[in-house]
């Protein structure tokens, strides 16, 4: 049975740092090892309990992403291999662990519980300091918060990154030294069986991009196992928002130079695309609207500090509680299925700094964590 540690007020910040891929995931294998085992630990449960899979099935059930990451991403299979051998678990272990949302999509029951995330971006005088800003509530299930990092990725020649991931995953959220964010939530809908390219690695690529043009050419031709949503910001003032299926795309641009996207399509009808459209969480259609509510007053505000406040306060709405913008576990289901704001992120894109609150935001102040995205280290 998998038991969450005690929680911490801060994250653990690991840096990775060579240009060699499998070191990278050595030393990453390395320092999160006793979190990559608790991670391992509550999906062999929540696998078994939600899907149905034995641990060894879901291994196995791996065996084809492994290929496709194996023909388009050689290096990042070799990064996990390292982080394998660092953390003394098998390289299936940690594929599992990045094809997680695939593992559990594949063996999709009517009554799997929702996930959510609700992300952002302010460009174009948006946020009255006139800077340019991305970030989101990642919403996941509650007893993998104490597994989440922050992770540096340090990789020449591509650009530096910085991630908030689960431990043993090599890509999620974030934003890279060329000054370009992602931030990427889950859709609905059922598309056909066959094998395409799980999110995680799809979502590193894009963030390995130096680009905006490189980032969104691999979210446009990439075929995707399930469906996703991808929002892009570039510290140029741009931004851009891509709702990703195996069976075609939607976009869409920001309003008054605020953009924010949750779980339900709001470009694309899913039938459009082949899917069934089963609309996985409900309550976006709640989070998304409150979310603009409270974020367009940012504004107003006129310095970073006032905007960081005003996003802080917006993100942490509570109409709808415990399925609510800012969420909490509900009480009411299993421990193996309740989930909450896992962390809240407000990234600076012209300065290069990055906030992070370790939960949901009403009970977590944000962060700077140390390191600034251009390449910078605080001491």
């Amino acid at each position: 049975m998998f038991t969450r540690g005690e929680r911490v007020p801060s994250l653990r910040v690991i840096e990775i740092a060579s240009p060699s891929a499998l070191e990278r995931g050595r030393q990453y294998g390395t320092a999160a090892a006793e979190l990559i085992a608790d991670a391992i630990a509550y999906y062999r449960e929540a696998f078994a309990y939600q899907a149905g899979l034995t641990w060894d099935q879901a291994l196995d059930h791996t065996r084809p992403w492994q290929r496709l990451v194996e023909r388009d991403h050689p290096e990042l299979l070799a990064e996990m291999a390292g982080i394998a051998e660092g953390a003394g678990v098998t390289l299936p272990e940690v594929l599992a662990l990045n094809c997680r949302g695939e593992i559990i999509y594949d063996n999709w029951f009517p009554d799997s519980p929702a996930d959510g995330c609700t992300s952002f971006s302010l460009i174009d005088g948006a946020a009255g300091d006139g800077h340019v800003y991305a970030g989101q509530n990642w919403d996941w299930r509650e007893a993998v918060r104490g597994t989440v990092v922050i992770l540096r990725v340090v990789q020449p020649p591509k650009p530096t990154l910085i991630m908030q991931v689960e431990a043993g995953q090599i890509g999620r959220h974030g934003a890279n030294s060329a000054g370009l964010a992602l931030n990427a939530n889950g859709l609905g809908g059922r598309f056909d069986d066959s094998a395409g390219m799980p999110q995680t690695f799809i979502r590193r690529a894009v963030l390995d991009a130096a680009n905006i043009a490189d980032a969104v050419k691999i979210l446009t031709s990439t075929t995707a196992h399930i469906p996703s949503n991808a929002l892009l910001t570039h510290r140029d003032g741009f931004s851009i928002d891509i709702e990703t299926t195996p069976g075609g795309h939607g976009w869409e641009y920001g309003e008054n130079g605020l953009l924010v996207h949750g779980n339900h399509y709001q470009v694309l009808s899913p039938r459009e695309v082949g899917s069934s459209g089963r609309l996985i969480s409900p309550d976006s259609l709640i989070r998304v609207p409150r979310a603009r509510r409270g974020l367009v007053k940012a504004a107003e505000a006129t310095t970073p500090d006032d905007v960081r406040n005003t996003v802080h306060t917006a993100m942490s709405d509570h109409l709808g509680h415990p399925d609510s913008l800012c969420a909490h576990p509900d009480e009411r289901l299993p421990a193996v299925e309740q989930w909450s704001t896992t962390l809240s992120s407000c990234v600076d894109l012209t300065t290069g700094e990055y906030y992070v609150a370790a939960g949901p935001p009403c009970e977590n102040k944000y962060e700077l964590v140390p390191f600034n995205l251009y390449n910078e280290v605080r001491p």
